[in-house]
């Protein structure tokens, strides 16, 4: 399988970037520095970009400051890709699942942090931007509220629109096994059209 990462020197990007290759798959590896550039919010790029692939994953996160970033990149995604029969796998945020046992989004829970509200209200529009849009099968891939590097374990569990829980609590993913859940995404296509989150 031919996969484009976008985002690919990021903790995400890079840590997808070397799970897909140890399966064996090609992957070209897009960021703001190194040897292929681009600006996933411009569809020329990303049309020229991805041509010949068969999965792309945007792992693309904007500096502070800079959250609107978010929303242009994934509509310069949504058009370049438009048609193509390219899959698209978005990286997206925690910030509008609910919290299991009420009807509360993420964001708007009581111990929320105020200063992750500006990239969580963009990760919200971002995923807007995304269930709006017609001519791109597109995955939207929200990670818990914990996404920290540690031990690849090969192991996590699906959820939907809820946050995923431990017996204890908590929300957490290793970015290791995060990778994992996204290249299973690219190889298996189990969730086209549909936001899905993961968690231990």
């Amino acid at each position: 399988m031919r996969i484009l990462v976008w985002g690919a020197a990021g903790a995400v990007g890079s840590r997808v970037t070397h799970e897909a290759v140890a399966r064996g798959h090609q992957v070209t590896a897009v960021g703001r520095s190194g040897p292929v550039r681009g600006d996933a919010a411009d569809p020329e790029d990303v049309a020229r970009l991805s041509a010949g692939h068969d999965v792309v994953i945007s792992a693309t996160r904007p500096r502070p400051g800079q959250e609107s970033e978010l929303v242009a990149a994934a509509k310069g995604l949504l058009i370049g890709l438009r048609g193509s029969g390219i899959r698209l796998i978005l990286v997206g945020g925690a910030a509008s699942l609910i919290v299991p046992g009420t009807e509360v989004q993420l964001v708007d829970s009581p111990n929320f942090p105020v200063d992750l509200r500006p990239i969580a209200l963009a990760c919200n529009e971002q995923y807007d931007v995304v269930r709006a849009a017609g001519g791109c099968d597109w995955t939207y891939v929200s990670p818990p509220a914990l996404l920290e590097p540690g031990e690849r374990t090969g192991r996590y569990r699906q959820g939907y629109d809820h946050l995923v829980i431990d017996a204890q609590g908590n929300s957490t993913i290793s970015l290791e096994d995060f990778a994992i859940a996204l290249v299973d995404e690219a190889e298996r296509a189990e969730h086209v059209r549909q936001r899905f989150t993961v968690g231990y």
